[in-house]
């Protein structure tokens, strides 16, 4: 999710679930350490509970992020080790860890004894053709002895080579009952799994069996349908925004961040264009939100224009 899962696209998921863990695009050790830390780090308040995932393979390097993370006030700090871009893999971290284990192991540990928050990994339940569930077993059960309670198991390997990260989310074939079959010999660990999932009947299914189900594109193309999450998955079935009143609230938001940060408004709007995703209309209302010529308009101004070329049948009711 780099690039996409920012803290302007948090805020914005953030209105439409009240409890939905949220995870930050992966950072890394080294841009923690040599870069700008409050640029990557800086969150909304709102959009608590959030967790920072980190790339990095050494131990001191992760502890030490770790400790930044927590005292930059995220409640929980997540290691990627799922990720296989050739970008990431030139670093040795992401997916590639799953092939040294008591690494991973180890920056876990060094992690767990400087932090008070949870100490999570996500990962793979395998490499390239790697695929017997023996791996991913012995993978989870090593890294477990480094304090690591959970994991998030995205249910298709990763293909080091040959395949571009787009493919390694849909060519590698989906194997969930081998997620199940983790919780089953680790019950003792928090198993959440992720990959695939459209729809809140599959999620619901997932839920009867494991801890927890990660969310990612679907969210972020049709998030929408968030805004059910709550009500059937945290038993609070609290009074639902419109979409009228969450894009009047990402404006209200726009505004502040001009105002605090200089945030042009266009760098936000992009991340509520899936809101009105399958409406009449919905077409239109996306390209007035992301027109070039607009970009010196107030994002109040850009709202009026959007929503004068909404179609009257597709209004929601006053």
């Amino acid at each position: 999710m780099m690039d996409w899962t920012d803290r302007h696209c948090r805020y914005f998921h953030r209105l439409l679930s009240r409890h939905a863990l949220l995870y930050t695009e992966m950072v890394t050790t080294g841009a923690l350490i040599h870069g700008d830390v409050a640029r990557h780090l800086r969150f909304n308040a709102e959009e608590h509970p959030v967790a920072l995932q980190l790339g990095g393979s050494e131990a001191a390097d992760l502890a030490h992020c770790a400790r930044l993370g927590e005292t930059w006030g995220y409640d929980e700090i997540n290691l990627n080790c799922g990720c296989p871009s050739e970008r990431v893999q030139r670093g040795a971290f992401g997916a590639c860890l799953m092939n040294e284990p008591k690494l991973v192991a180890d920056g876990v540990k060094a992690m767990v004894d400087v932090v008070g928050i949870p100490v999570t990994v996500k990962h793979r339940i395998g490499i390239d053709k790697r695929e017997s569930y023996e791996y991913v077993r012995d993978f989870v059960g090593i890294v477990s002895e480094g304090g690591c309670r959970q994991f998030i198991v995205h249910a298709r390997n990763a293909w080091l080579q040959g395949l571009s990260p787009k493919e390694n989310r849909e060519v590698p074939p989906l194997r969930y009952e081998l997620v199940h079959r983790l919780k089953h010999e680790f019950p003792q660990l928090q198993i959440c799994i992720n990959g695939g999932f459209t729809e809140l009947d599959a999620v619901m299914q997932q839920l009867r069996l494991l801890d927890g189900v990660m969310i990612g594109r679907e969210a972020y193309h049709n998030p929408w349908w968030m805004r059910d999450w709550d009500a059937l998955v945290f038993n609070d079935p609290h009074p639902v925004p419109s979409r009228d009143e969450v894009e009047s609230r990402m404006v209200d938001y726009m505004e502040r961040e001009l105002a605090e940060h200089q945030t042009p408004w266009h760098s936000i709007a992009r991340h509520m264009l899936g809101l009105r995703n399958g409406l009449p209309g919905a077409r239109r209302w996306r390209q007035v939100w992301s027109d070039h010529r607009l970009k010196s308009r107030a994002p109040r101004e850009v709202m009026a224009i959007a929503r004068e070329s909404w179609p009257l049948e597709a209004r929601e009711p006053a």
